[in-house]
């Protein structure tokens, strides 16, 4: 099970509970990603980092003062070659 982070700019676009799906960007020597449809966006992962599954559950939503944060779930296996 990995967890990761993602940025929500406003309140109740994701509850707890809640099955997404991911876009998985590429940037030079990095990874981002994106809950569908441009919902909340993960920070920048090193390659080595990348995140393998497309789909998760959403296990908390938090409200900092930096802003709204949501965790998803993942059942990510590194697939074999």
């Amino acid at each position: 099970m990995r967890s990761m982070d993602f940025k929500m700019e406003r309140p109740g676009l994701l509850e707890v509970g809640q099955e997404v799906t991911i876009t998985e960007g590429l940037l030079p020597g990095s990874y981002y990603y994106t809950i569908d449809p441009s919902l909340a966006m993960s920070a920048n992962y090193k390659l080595r980092d990348r995140l393998y599954a497309k789909e998760g559950k959403v296990s908390r939503v938090e409200e900092t003062p930096r802003g709204f944060y949501v965790t998803v779930e993942f059942e990510d296996a590194v697939p074999s070659a």
